[in-house]
């Protein structure tokens, strides 16, 4: 059984391609908000991942996050999951995202745990 505490830090470097340019999600050469959201995402997902049960994943279900700082190209931006609480199937984590010490974005993440091939056997219907 997960426990709440749960923790990961996952860690990137802003690179032309994480762009909000590149992205689409904007026309500066800073991180894209997709790109920090998807590493928020990724902190969530290792945070449990060693406590899953086998053939078991995780998969988003809704983020919500401010973007309060822009990043430049050649920064290290690292973000942070807590699991915060677990209802059943239901994880839910709060994320933070960081330059240095600077807070960059943070929010609140819902993941589901679902059997991988069954997931993935709903594709093909």
């Amino acid at each position: 059984m997960m426990k709440q505490g749960l923790k990961h830090t996952s860690t990137l470097v802003v690179t032309e391609e994480r762009t909000a340019m590149a992205l689409g999600s904007g026309d500066m050469p800073v991180l894209a908000t997709p790109a920090m959201m998807a590493l928020m995402e990724n902190a969530a997902m290792m945070a449990v991942a060693d406590e899953l049960p086998e053939g078991s994943t995780t998969v988003g279900g809704q983020i919500a996050s401010t973007h309060l700082a822009p990043t430049p190209i050649g920064a290290e931006v690292t973000a942070t999951a807590v699991l915060e609480k677990v209802e059943g199937r239901k994880l839910f984590f709060h994320v933070e995202a960081r330059q240095g010490d600077t807070l960059i974005g943070e929010g609140e993440h819902l993941r589901f745990v679902v059997e991988r091939e069954r997931f993935l056997a709903r594709l093909s219907r």
